[in-house]
């Protein structure tokens, strides 16, 4: 299903619809700074699970949580001045910074991870959102790859802790949405389009590796680095 919707000034009915098809597990398709998302409440263990099993990915660090601002950060993450600092110098915009994650954190949200992406996207529909519901949104970028069959829910053992860190790949050009219509080709239970109308970049965010003493880069997009 789409809504369409003015960007900056959402229908109050249209956020209750959202609201609810999040909170009975749905997904929602948002557009951002870059490309378009799809998010589920990271309040619902049947929301992550659909988003995870309609991504296919293996690895979390493609997984964002989606915040207002940063002060979200410090529910879920670990964050010191330095951090802190660089984090408001380049938010809101197309960059996900992965942190380690609070105590705890990490089997409250089914990681495998000790570490968790956040990112604050520089667009009013996710960020209008996240503000009514009062909490994050847990996201991966939407893909065309998506609306194929072949996506699969991975057991909860499969990946492994630690290992090698590596970059990882850009995701082709090709593989992105474009406009909100071409969404609805994407075959999952409760699935609501929020559209502000405007086509949207095939670009995706740059991702920051946070967790170590030094910044790596774990793949280039939209946002500069270094700053």
């Amino acid at each position: 299903m789409i809504e369409y919707v003015t960007p900056g000034n959402i229908d109050d009915r249209t956020l209750t619809r959202a609201a609810a098809v999040l909170s009975r597990g749905g997904l929602l398709a948002l557009p951002s700074d870059t490309t378009w998302i799809m998010a589920c409440s990271l309040k619902s263990r049947e929301g992550i699970r659909r988003l995870r099993r309609l991504s296919g990915e293996r690895d979390e660090r493609y997984f964002t949580l989606l915040c207002s601002d940063i002060s979200q950060f410090g529910e879920f993450c670990s964050l010191d001045n330095s951090r802190f600092r660089i984090i408001k110098r380049l938010a809101p915009g197309p960059y996900v910074f992965i942190l380690k994650t609070q105590a705890g954190i990490g089997k409250a949200l089914g990681l495998r991870r000790p570490e968790l992406g956040v990112r604050i996207p520089n667009h009013s529909v996710p960020l209008t959102v996240i503000k009514t519901g009062g909490t994050p949104l847990y996201s991966i970028t939407a893909k065309k790859s998506m609306r194929t069959e072949g996506t699969e829910e991975f057991p909860e053992n499969e990946m492994e802790e630690g290992g090698e860190e590596t970059e990882l790949p850009r995701i082709p050009e090709e593989d992105l949405f474009e406009s909100g219509w071409e969404i609805e080709g994407i075959e999952t239970p409760d699935l609501l389009i929020l559209d502000g109308g405007e086509d949207m970049t095939r670009t995706f965010s740059t991702i920051l590796d946070m967790t170590g003493d030094e910044i790596r880069v774990l793949r280039r997009g939209a946002g500069p680095w270094p700053v």
